[in-house]
């Protein structure tokens, strides 16, 4: 099972729902592996989201195939640091990480619509792959509008949708439209809020179960 961990917006908590399920795939007796195509802001592997994941779980494998220090998105970044990003290498990461892997997880940058490079926006990158997609959102104001239409983008590329996670949901909270934006996200479209993740939740067998 591999797939493509993608955002309906930048910092919805697409990096720790990575780290954290591929613990649980890792604590399941899977061997796992995590790709960051494209990191930006920073300074060599320090503090990457690859190790991010590595630290969190010593069992997963991880990589990052373009590192860039300017902290834009991945196109501006590249420009600015003067780096080519090349999908063939990207490519070739992503197949050697799976080739001895039994889960591989690919992580975007930012939301769908994201300029990776000239004329690539990152869901071409997930269309390049050829892999289903896991949509990660934020639970607050907004949520609605922005994963129901990085659905439909979806769905116009032909991507398979696994299903939407919840991410950083406040506990006890009264809020009525972060309490209500599962039922109304449902109600839009055909695919499932898979799990709600909790802040401060670092167990994250439900939603390993599902996707395994």
């Amino acid at each position: 099972m591999n797939f493509f961990v993608a955002g309906t917006d930048t910092d919805v908590g697409k990096s720790y729902v990575c780290r954290y399920l591929a613990k649980a795939f890792a604590k399941n007796g899977k061997k796992v592996s995590y790709l960051k195509p494209f990191q930006s802001g920073i300074e060599e592997n320090i503090d990457s989201d690859a190790l991010q994941v590595k630290k969190t779980s010593e069992d997963v494998i991880t990589k990052s195939t373009y590192i860039t220090k300017t902290p834009a998105t991945p196109l501006i970044s590249s420009e600015i640091d003067g780096v080519e990003y090349d999908l063939e290498v990207v490519k070739k990461d992503y197949l050697e990480l799976s080739k001895n892997s039994d889960i591989t997880i690919v992580e975007g940058s930012g939301g769908l619509y994201v300029p990776t490079k000239k004329d690539v926006l990152m869901i071409d990158v997930i269309k390049y792959l050829n892999l289903p997609t896991l949509l990660v959102a934020r639970p607050n104001l907004g949520t609605i509008n922005h994963t129901l239409m990085s659905i439909e983008c979806l769905k116009n590329k032909g991507i398979e949708i696994l299903g939407i996670v919840m991410s950083n949901y406040p506990n006890q909270t009264k809020d009525p439209v972060i309490l209500r934006a599962k039922e109304m996200i449902e109600s839009f479209c055909d695919i499932k809020v898979l799990d709600i993740i909790y802040q401060g939740q670092t167990d994250f067998t439900k939603l390993a179960s599902i996707l395994s």
